[in-house]
């Protein structure tokens, strides 16, 4: 059995059972609890997310390599980046995600206790606030009352609005479901979490096509449903 290990409050996770989902491949699902060292010794491994582990024992810990080869690892239809992305459109992709990495990362870190594994756990929580406030230098609270501007920032990087325009014409970013829809739904995703951010409504229409027809719920592991 194909098993993904993964804290439930990292997208990148989620490109992978977008991707897996899109292609039918059984997966085991193994959300891991914030404080979960042993299931990494277990592995061998340093500890991050996510981990797939294939049927051969090997194991997988880069998203975005996993979504590059995937139509080698699975060989059933439908092909999602054979004939469906060149490699200059997959890498100017990746290029635009480098860019806005930083922003994102602001972004997600205050919403990481909504999700089951650090919200659920009052240690948990008191431990992870300790983690941001050594990472960022800033509060979770202070992290959270900077989205506003955070946002904004992610949006010029984007061209949110355009983008969104362009996944209403399309349906799928290009034409197709690809890889490239994984990556983007995964990571937008869980910015509407935010009280008070309102992700297009072009883009939310989109982020439910990507969904349906990967046969895949991205708030799967979200506290509040």
């Amino acid at each position: 059995m194909i098993t993904l290990y993964y804290f439930p409050h990292t997208p990148q996770a989620q490109r992978i059972r977008l991707a897996l989902g899109a292609k039918r491949v059984p997966l085991e699902l193994r959300p891991l609890h914030w404080f979960d060292d042993e299931t990494f010794f277990e592995l061998g491994i340093a500890r991050q997310s996510p981990v797939l582990g294939t049927d051969d024992g090997t194991l997988l810990t880069e998203s975005t390599a996993v979504l590059a080869g995937i139509d080698i690892l699975f060989h059933g239809p439908p092909a999602l980046r054979e004939g469906r992305i060149e490699d200059p459109a997959w890498t100017a992709l990746l290029d635009w995600r480098t860019r806005v990495d930083a922003v994102l990362e602001r972004l997600y870190a205050p919403l990481a206790p909504g999700f089951r594994g650090i919200g659920d756990n009052s240690e948990a929580l008191a431990d992870y606030k300790a983690a941001v406030r050594h990472r960022f230098g800033m509060t979770l609270e202070e992290l959270a009352n900077d989205r506003y501007d955070g946002f904004a920032q992610f949006s010029r990087l984007s061209r949110l609005p355009d983008l969104a325009r362009h996944l209403a014409r399309e349906r799928f970013y290009l034409g197709g479901l690809s890889i490239a829809d994984c990556l983007i739904a995964a990571d937008l995703y869980p910015l509407q979490m935010h009280d008070g951010i309102n992700l297009p409504v072009d883009l939310l229409y989109y982020l439910r096509r990507v969904e349906e027809a990967c046969e895949v719920r991205l708030n799967l592991d979200w506290l509040a449903q």
